[in-house]
């Protein structure tokens, strides 16, 4: 019965690591290289800038800053549809605010206090986290409260529970399988 039972939890464990290979190629590349990005020297995450004060009663308004952030983005990209802001990192210790822009992943850093730009580049990561878990693909088919992600959070959340599972009783099964064996007297030790 046990050889039995261990048969089915290998098929288990080969059939949906067959199915989901691609996918687990993806987040294991991914989670590698997301792992990295702050020691990536600005390939995949742009390093922070410093700003000059990180008294914020010194800063420019966050209007003034949005506006300067999104004029920056239009004249170095060429984008002729308006600015699409994801989010503003401010970053009071830095004395910088990042403007992050979900065309391209752009980013734009200024100064707080003189509004300056210090940075213009591209977040890598951005675009990597959103492979990473899925979200591309809410991005792409521009979905509502992002159910491709929840479904595919779900299904590879639940192939590593199935996969740690498996793989426990492939390793244990045949430890147990000898124990018996040996209570038996069919094995010589």
């Amino acid at each position: 019965m046990q050889a039995s039972f261990l048969r089915s939890v290998r098929k288990i464990h080969r059939y949906t690591g067959i199915f989901l290979f691609a996918f687990f190629f993806v987040v294991a590349i991914t989670g590698l290289l997301l792992g990295w990005k702050k020691n990536s020297f600005g390939i995949i995450l742009p390093a922070s800038a410093t700003g000059t004060s990180t008294n914020l009663h010194e800063w420019k308004s966050i209007e003034i800053l949005n506006h300067i952030a999104d004029s920056t983005l239009h004249a170095n990209t060429g984008a002729e549809t308006p600015a699409n802001l994801d989010r503003i990192d401010i970053r009071k210790e830095k004395g910088i605010v990042k403007f992050v822009y979900i065309q391209d992943y752009w980013e734009v850093q200024l100064d707080g206090a003189t509004g300056n730009v210090l940075q213009i580049s591209q977040r890598r990561s951005d675009l990597i986290e959103d492979l990473h878990d899925g979200s591309f693909l809410d991005l792409y088919f521009n979905t509502k409260g992002e159910p491709i992600k929840l479904v595919y959070t779900l299904i590879m959340g639940t192939a590593l529970l199935t996969f740690t599972i498996t793989g426990f009783w492939l390793w244990y099964g045949p430890i147990l399988i000898r124990k018996q064996k040996l209570k038996k007297g069919l094995v010589n030790e």
